[in-house]
C-alpha cells in the first residue's frame, strides 16, 4: 500500500513517515430569477342604466272660503287656530246706520306631501380582466402585448 501511495502522490516517503493528502469537497448554493410566465391585466368600462329614487318633500296650500255674515265693532286681526291661518275679509254695507260686518274668513291649511320619483341615471362600472401569458409569449416586448 505504501508503494501505491508513492506512485499516486508522487512524493518520496521515508519508511517511518506516511503522509496522506486530504481532499475536501465544497458546495456552493446560488439562485437566479427565472421568468415562468406573465399576467396581463386589462380594464373595461361598462355603463349600466339604473333608476335613482328619492323622496321629495313639499307643501300644498288649501284655501277655503267660509261665509260668516256677522256684524263686528272692529276689524279682527289675522290669527292662527289649530294650524289654520284665518284672514278676515271685511265689507262696509249701507244701512240706516253704518256697521262693520265680517263678511267672510279665508282659512288656509298647510298639508305636508311626499312623492317618490324615479330618474334614470347612467352609472359606469369598471371590470379587470386578468390573463395568464405563457413564457414563450413573455419574450414579446410589452408594447406589442397591449394591442
Amino acid at each position: 500500500m505504501r508503494e501505491d501511495l508513492k506512485k499516486a502522490s508522487g512524493v518520496e516517503l521515508a519508511d517511518e513517515d506516511l503522509v496522506l493528502p486530504l481532499i475536501e469537497e465544497e458546495v456552493q448554493v446560488g439562485k437566479r430569477t427565472v421568468e415562468t410566465g406573465r399576467v396581463r391585466i386589462r380594464t373595461l368600462v361598462e355603463t349600466v342604466e339604473e333608476a335613482a329614487q328619492a323622496v321629495l318633500g313639499g307643501e300644498r296650500v288649501e284655501v277655503e272660503r267660509i261665509p260668516v255674515g256677522r256684524v263686528v265693532d272692529q276689524a279682527p286681526s289675522i290669527r292662527t287656530e289649530d294650524g289654520v291661518t284665518i284672514v278676515p275679509v271685511l265689507e262696509e254695507i249701507m244701512v240706516v246706520e253704518k256697521r262693520l260686518v265680517l263678511k267672510e274668513e279665508i282659512h288656509i291649511r298647510r298639508r305636508q306631501t311626499t312623492e317618490t320619483v324615479e330618474v334614470p341615471v347612467t352609472l359606469r362600472k369598471q371590470r379587470a380582466i386578468v390573463e395568464r401569458v405563457s413564457p414563450e409569449e413573455s419574450n414579446v416586448p410589452p408594447e406589442e402585448n397591449e394591442r
